[in-house]
């Protein structure tokens, strides 16, 4: 049986109900569907190397992003940070993407182009999700651990430069060793997304990389 194939032990709140060889540009990945207890608890994972028995594998969590992953909009970093992703991670023995559907910081598709027409009046992405009744961020990461525990991880470095990711795995049970900047390039037209990221979201946006018990 190839190895891709083979069934792990099921525990938590998250079962993986599928899996396939992916053969990309970046490199060579399994998918796998993971589906939760709850209605729209689902993630995809995109493996490479052997995950099971790895120890802190490289690990995004990437949330969904229609206009930048799909169709290349320069609105934000989302397609770079994606193929950034899948690039390193092939170039480790192991990791994942773990691709959520949470479009639009949690708010969803439509309304995603809703705030899109309120920044083209002037609002940034903070208030426009504000003005439509929303958090500024209203994502939330719990399946998202219970995800990467029904792959058997445990502990990961992660790719992000989201400190609020990270507080959200730690108390779901998910340890993070190391912090790794998720900085690709990206086009001068996000300048102000990123530069609102960094100053009203919190994120981590000059490059450090930090470890457990040092820079963080």
């Amino acid at each position: 049986m190839p190895a891709y194939v083979k069934r792990r032990k099921q525990t938590g709140k998250a079962r993986i109900v599928a899996r396939a060889e992916l053969p990309t540009r970046f490199g060579k990945f399994t998918v796998a569907g993971i589906a939760g207890r709850a209605k729209g608890e689902e993630a995809i994972a995109i493996e490479h190397g052997r995950i099971s028995g790895a120890k802190s594998p490289l690990v995004r969590i990437h949330s969904q992003c229609l206009t930048g992953d799909v169709f290349a909009s320069e609105r934000c970093d989302c397609r770079a940070q994606l193929e950034m992703s899948l690039r390193e991670i092939a170039r480790k023995r192991a990791g994942i993407v773990l691709y959520l559907p949470q479009e639009g910081r949690g708010i969803g598709l439509l309304n995603k182009l809703k705030a899109y027409g309120l920044q083209d009046e002037g609002l940034d992405t903070v208030e426009a999700n504000r003005k439509l009744g929303f958090a500024a961020d209203s994502r939330d990461y719990d399946f998202a651990a219970e995800a990467l525990k029904a792959l058997g991880v445990r502990s990961v470095r992660l790719l992000s430069n989201n400190p609020d990711k990270i507080r959200q795995l730690e108390r779901a049970g998910i340890r993070v060793v190391e912090r790794v900047p998720c900085r690709p390039r990206t086009s001068r037209r996000s300048a102000s997304y990123l530069l609102t990221k960094k100053n009203k979201l919190g994120h981590l946006l000059e490059g450090d990389r930090g470890r457990r018990g040092g820079r963080r």
